[in-house]
């Protein structure tokens, strides 16, 4: 009997598993997801099910086949061995996997199995279900394969632990994965106190419940640090150390956590016993890079710095992090850290080259440009001793109207390399109105008003600053 391709590919697209879940590969490098998810799989003895599947899309993104099929088999001998009461039910996703895979494969006649097998169970499972079910631990599959792809994906990850705890509250590997979600989606926003509570609950209660779960106690350890109650954090680091002193990924946090603190030799020694279990590990890499920068800084505020001391420690920070970049060129805040080591160590040209790289890219998250944008300010300012370059770039960075921590960092600087030009003489109607700008996006209308009237008295028939002065008087 030949199947209908078409047929087939609309069943597939029914299914709910990796392959229907949008997961794009530009969003990450899928070798280094390929080597997290072997070290988390090495580390973590427990259950890998949800590991096994994601490895078999990755092996599938890399177009090797065969080896996504062989993943989907030790997922399904994990499902056996650890659920065999439930198989149908825990086996859904990655009968879809298999059925894609076979697809792709132009397998078709197994294909149809799997679609066959996975609605056969939708049928048993759910009186209204064809093919599409709404079971908690899908959507907890899905949660934990999106935070695997990037931050990008946190949003929906932490709406899909939501989905999957409004049936099972007290279910603890969705408790993780939604306390882990929050924990990501903090990371890249400044956040007051008060916005960072139902973080510190939900970390508090994946603790209670996932009492072996040392990841979690070292994500609760650097929230509590965040919060300025890092004693308290402390102690969460030191029972991990106790109780996993060998799991990298908690390793990872622990660094993190001293690094934070200034306890930065204990952050590099923490660092390499990872480096030693996880040689691989480009958070491992970062980190390292990120200690040694510090490192270097510090001796930098010495009278009579140590030059071969600080020498090496910039050639160690450069080794790190083109080991990050190389292995995973989507991470791009690496690129500007790069940047900013060669220019500690007066290489301006090959700094230069790394920021106009990362420049160039045009698959640039909001936050990660003005990242960017500010860290290449910084580098024309002090540097290469350009204002007009640095503050070209400042106003880059301020002009994206996401509000972060690096946005405001670029009206600062923005703003005090204005004044200055304009104190010193001869200002520019650009001056004027750049600092209108910087003025208007504070909220201070009036001096924003006095500096685009300035402006027009330079450049009359400018129609933006025409318009802006308009606006302004209106909103008075």
């Amino acid at each position: 009997s030949t199947i209908s391709k078409d047929s087939l590919k609309t069943s597939l697209l029914q299914l709910e598993c990796h392959f229907t879940w949008t997961l794009l590969k530009e969003d990450v490098g899928l070798e280094t997801l390929e080597e997290t998810i072997l070290d988390h799989i090495k580390f973590v003895k427990e259950c890998n099910i949800t590991d096994y599947n994601i490895l078999s899309y990755v092996c599938h993104l890399k177009n090797s086949n065969e080896e996504a099929l062989r993943n989907l088999q030790k997922a399904e001998e994990a499902i056996q061995k650890h659920h065999p009461g439930e198989i149908a039910r825990k086996s859904l996703v990655t009968w879809g996997n298999y059925a894609w895979t076979y697809y792709h494969m132009q397998r078709y006649e197994e294909a149809q199995t799997y679609v066959s097998k996975v609605e056969n169970s939708c049928k048993k499972l759910s009186s209204t279900a064809h093919g599409k079910i709404q079971l908690p631990e899908i959507y907890a599959e899905k949660g934990w394969a999106l935070l695997r792809f990037g931050r990008k994906y946190f949003e929906k990850a932490k709406n899909c632990f939501e989905n999957a705890l409004k049936s099972e509250p007290d279910n603890p590997d969705f408790n993780a994965g939604y306390a882990i979600a929050m924990f990501r989606l903090g990371s890249f926003t400044e956040l007051c106190d008060e916005e960072m509570r139902p973080c510190l609950e939900a970390l508090k209660r994946a603790v209670e419940l996932n009492p072996n779960n040392t990841t979690l106690l070292a994500l609760l350890a650097l929230k509590l640090q965040q919060l300025k109650r890092g004693n308290e954090g402390e102690r969460y680091i030191e029972e991990g150390l106790q109780k996993t002193p060998d799991f990298p990924v908690f390793l990872r946090y622990a660094a993190n956590f001293y690094r934070k603190k200034g306890e930065v030799g204990k952050a590099v020694s923490i660092l390499k016993k990872a480096l030693e279990l996880t040689p691989n590990s480009v958070f491992v890499h970062h980190q390292l890079g990120l200690c040694y920068k510090f490192k270097i800084l510090l001796l930098k505020k010495a009278r009579y710095p140590p030059q071969e001391e600080v020498d090496n420690l910039i050639q160690l920070a450069i080794s790190h992090l083109k080991t990050v970049i190389h292995k995973k060129p989507v991470f791009f805040t690496a690129y500007s850290e790069l940047g900013n080591i060669y220019a500690l160590g007066k290489r301006y040209e090959e700094a230069e080259e790394i920021f106009q790289k990362v420049l160039q890219r045009n698959d640039l998250l909001c936050d990660d440009k003005q990242e960017i944008y500010f860290s290449y300010g910084n580098f024309q300012h002090f540097h290469m001793k350009s204002e007009s370059k640095a503050i070209e770039y400042y106003m880059e960075g301020l002009k994206m109207k996401k509000d972060s921590y690096r946005r405001k960092q670029c009206i600062e600087a923005a703003e005090k390399l204005l004044k200055q030009k304009i104190m010193s003489g001869l200002p520019h109607a650009t001056d004027f109105g750049r600092l209108g700008f910087v003025h208007k996006l504070n909220g201070r209308k009036q001096e924003a008003i006095e500096c685009y009237e300035k402006a027009i008295a330079l450049d009359p028939n400018n129609e933006e600053y025409l318009n802006a002065l308009a606006e302004l008087q209106l909103s008075i």
